[in-house]
């Protein structure tokens, strides 16, 4: 198999990232649906619609803005418009989603936590979504910097780099099986797995955006690392725990 992976049907090219996109959205929600119904959720039906409508509503607006701050377009011809609407990433969809909770929730009056049964099934929907991320090459912007490290890929380009998705592809693996642990060995509060996903993830994307090849730099941090320092800022106080319980 090539990198990238345009596998045809009946003569027509497929879009293999879009496809394996709609998948992840429907095993994710089916996966919260089968975990939902073997959990007692202390939050009602009708306030968890909303939450999820809450969610839904801050993702799509965050991943668009970030997307348009990654790359940001400055002259608004029709092509470019049309890019912009195009244009997404799931670190502003996943801090976006987030606000969006919150702020349903706020409206709605509810105060329980709500993001433990949604963390399991985002990670099966971003590991869904990052195998198309994969193999559709640099046809997505998610692939690295050119390497000589033995793990570098020619994704089709004809140059070794490294393969970004590849790595978090490996990095979703571990981190479930942990949170799967610690939810099973550990007597863990309300949201608290939640606030170890969001942590874990977006201090990895910190890290690895520094082999990406961004081309736009806010005091020499592109705009995702920017996004996970802010989101690491809004747990503060859990990492300021943990760091507390470790010592």
């Amino acid at each position: 198999m090539t990198i990238p992976f345009e596998p045809l049907l009946f003569g027509y090219q497929i879009n293999i990232h879009l496809i394996l996109e709609y998948l992840a959205f429907f095993i994710g929600f089916r996966y919260y649906l089968y975990l939902r119904k073997g959990t007692e959720d202390s939050i009602s039906s009708m306030n968890r619609l909303s939450i999820i409508l809450g969610a839904v509503i801050g993702a799509l607006i965050g991943s668009r803005l970030v997307g348009f701050l990654e790359n940001p377009i400055f002259e608004f011809t029709m092509v470019n418009l049309i890019q912009l609407l195009n244009t997404k990433t799931i670190m502003g969809g996943l801090f976006g989603g987030l606000l969006g909770v919150e702020l349903a929730k706020k409206i709605i009056g509810e105060t329980s936590s709500s993001g433990d049964l949604f963390t399991f099934p985002i990670i099966a929907g971003l590991f869904i979504g990052r195998i198309g991320c994969f193999l559709s090459g640099i046809n997505e912007f998610t692939y690295g910097k050119v390497t000589s490290f033995f793990m570098g890929m020619d994704l089709g380009d004809g140059l070794k780099r490294h393969p970004i998705a590849l790595y978090e592809l490996m990095f979703l693996i571990l981190l479930f099986l942990f949170l799967k642990q610690l939810q099973k060995h550990k007597n863990l509060e309300s949201g608290m797995l939640f606030q170890y996903f969001m942590i874990s993830y977006f201090s990895f994307r910190f890290f690895i955006e520094f082999i990406k090849p961004n081309i736009f730099f806010v005091i020499g941090l592109s705009s995702i690392q920017i996004l996970c320092l802010i989101c690491l800022l809004y747990y503060h106080k859990t990492i300021i725990n943990l760091f507390q319980y470790a010592r």
